[in-house]
């Protein structure tokens, strides 16, 4: 079986940060995501900001921030809320406001079109 590490240059995948401006972990969040596709995948990053409640309801957003692969929340207990919300995210450490580096790389594992 060939590592998906071998892949990395072969893949491109587009993760979009959704976020408002008064959530203190919108930033890190790319970084996290940098972190996990290292090697993995080519990854795009971009981000994209909810100004107001009713843009939330519209967009498919968790709360802030939401990270979306190639159009699709990277993780699987999603739940969209209709305000400018702070997301938690179900960690080894308990409800965080972002998730770990592991589980981005399992949520861009996921995605990759290999087994």
């Amino acid at each position: 079986m060939t590592s998906p590490a071998c892949y990395a240059h072969h893949w491109h995948m587009r993760v979009e940060i959704v976020y408002f401006e008064g959530c203190p972990n919108w930033q890190e969040a790319g970084a996290l995501v940098g972190a996990a596709a290292a090697g993995l995948v080519n990854v795009e990053i971009t981000y994209r900001r909810v100004a107001t409640d009713d843009e939330a309801a519209a967009l498919s957003f968790a709360g802030s921030p939401t990270i979306l692969v190639d159009g699709i929340d990277a993780f699987d207990d999603a739940v969209p809320v209709m305000e400018l919300a702070c997301r938690l995210y179900q960690t080894d450490a308990g409800l965080m406001g972002l998730p770990t580096v592991t589980q981005l790389l399992e949520a861009l594992r996921r995605r990759l079109p290999i087994d």
